[in-house]
């Protein structure tokens, strides 16, 4: 309770400090308020804009506030422009806990020493940030390995700075014009949800494990193999991996690796991963991503820090595929109308009106190389254009555009002269070939095709137990339902004739589909 309270005082003494109260004021529909707190702190130095003073203070809270601030960044769709860019500055700059501590949390977790574990484990982290630190260790087989450890107490201090950010998320609401727009206490909620995420260190292990999987045989990306016989909530150990951090270009060219070669595969990586998988690593910073130098895997992407993934279900990808392709031929009418036929514009939207509006975003960007263009200002200007025509920007898709905004950087580092939409339009097309086309239909009767397995042998005593139960049923009603099995069998068999006809003409009208499906993108190309 203590620790709480002084909680809250650091917490007040930070807001006053920054002046957080003329950031919640500054939107009042009485000015004269604000003016008058002004008046009363005139010693504060408040003079900053307001996103770096926002900033800043969750620098001086502490990490569980500085990654709030990172989630907030993302959300683009809620939080003002000059906020969300200088939030997106934030790192996390932790020192690393005592090596004790790491030891004594692994035999905690593992149930013996580090000594008896590993025939060497380096006392010395290599890395640190605000959920856990890595040691390098030695498998007593040879095998090298990284130790990942979470940070003691991180589950009490998340709880007691979540506890204190729901306070204040309806003050915001309370107390700032634009606080309910902004929906704080969904974003502390999401956020909530998020933290105790991470602190499973068995679900980053299994995420890991997702991908690896997914990219099996791939010569573009690497994942570490997970060692599961090491792996608890509180420790997990995965292959160690050797390469250069991707922000090193420098050295990424003076080892030979192919940069422009680099930077398609990185787009083709990320577009595999939410169209094939539905599965990516939301997290694809430069702190997380490295290059391969070993001879067998030269020039590969190796993924680390798998604690934040994104899914999409089928729906959610065909609709981005709709919407990505629509963009790349400059279809605004097309994405207008996915827009409304999903729900996620009102019904009563004009589709000119919107056309125009999703227009006027994307066509300044088309045919120029990414030094040239900026996907968080096009964003930026989509989501000023969602709120105007009321479109509901869905949760889901959040992870995915803050990928996008990591992929944009990557790229920019990379070959600023990539163009993205040139590099990723072949793979769309390939991939809704394969969902459209012939060998998508062929994959859909194959998925199917096991439940029509169980169930075919099951009619005739599925037949057998109705008619048994009919028969027992008084005379009068039997003849009823005598005559109403009659009609449904005429029925029936009219429908497996039918079926017959349609079976005889099915390849016929998959050619045809695919003949129309190619001579439409013949007409477009």
């Amino acid at each position: 309770m203590i620790f709480k309270f002084l909680r809250v005082l650091k917490i007040a003494r930070v807001a006053y400090k920054y002046g957080w109260d003329d950031i919640a004021m500054a939107g009042l529909a009485r000015p004269r308020i604000a003016r008058f707190i002004a008046a009363v702190f005139f010693w504060r130095d408040i003079s900053k804009p307001r996103g770096v003073r926002l900033r800043q203070a969750l620098e001086e809270l502490g990490p569980i506030f500085v990654k709030f601030g990172q989630v907030l960044s993302t959300r683009r769709d809620l939080m003002p422009a000059d906020i969300a860019d200088e939030l997106a500055l934030l790192q996390d700059r932790v020192p690393p806990f005592d090596s004790d501590l790491a030891i004594a949390q692994i035999k905690k977790s593992l149930g013996a020493h580090p000594d008896q574990l590993f025939a060497r484990f380096e006392r010395e982290p290599v890395a640190s940030a605000s959920i856990a630190q890595v040691h390098f260790a030695t498998l007593k087989d040879g095998t090298e390995v990284a130790v990942k450890v979470l940070r003691p107490g991180m589950r009490r201090s998340i709880d007691d700075d979540i506890a204190l950010m729901k306070i204040t998320a309806g003050w915001v609401e309370a107390l700032w014009a634009d606080g309910r727009r902004l929906k704080p206490k969904e974003v502390v909620a999401e956020f909530d949800k998020y933290l105790h995420d991470e602190l499973d260190l068995m679900r980053e292990a299994a995420n890991a494990s997702q991908l690896r999987r997914n990219f099996m045989g791939s010569d573009l990306l690497i994942v570490p193999e997970m060692f599961w016989d090491y792996c608890s909530t509180s420790v997990i150990v995965m292959e160690r991996m050797r390469g250069i951090p991707i922000s090193q270009i420098d050295r990424l060219v003076a080892e030979g690796v192919d940069i422009k070669k680099l930077s398609r595969d990185g787009v083709e990586i990320f577009f595999t991963q939410v169209f094939r998988d539905g599965f990516f690593h939301a997290d694809m910073h430069p702190g997380n991503i490295l290059v391969s130098t070993d001879p067998a895997t030269f020039g590969r992407y190796i993924a680390l820090d798998f604690g934040i993934v994104g899914t999409l279900t089928d729906y959610d990808k065909d609709y981005l595929s709709q919407n990505f392709l629509a963009f790349f031929r400059r279809d605004y009418k097309r994405v207008a109308e996915a827009h409304i036929e999903s729900g996620w514009a009102p019904r009563d939207t004009r589709v000119d009106e919107l056309e125009s509006a999703v227009r006027a975003c994307c066509e300044p960007i088309f045919d120029r190389p990414l030094r040239d263009i900026s996907f968080g200002q096009v964003l930026l200007r989509l989501f000023q254009t969602s709120r105007r025509f009321n479109v509901e920007v869905q949760p889901q898709l959040v992870l995915l555009q803050k990928t996008l905004l990591n992929i944009e950087g990557l790229g920019r580092q990379l070959d600023p002269d990539l163009d993205l939409w040139k590099t990723a339009k072949p793979y769309l097309e390939r991939w809704m070939q394969e969902q459209i086309g012939w060998r998508g239909l062929v994959a859909r009767l194959k998925e199917e095709a096991p439940h029509y397995n169980k169930l075919i042998p099951q009619l005739p005593r599925l037949v057998h137990q109705a008619l048994q139960a009919q028969s027992e049923q008084p005379p009068r009603q039997n003849n009823d339902l005598l005559k109403e099995l009659i009609a449904e069998q005429r029925r029936t068999n009219r429908l497996l004739g039918f079926g017959v006809y349609f079976g005889g003409g099915l390849a016929v009208g998959i050619v045809a589909a695919q003949i129309l499906n190619r001579w439409y993108h013949f007409m477009w190309w």
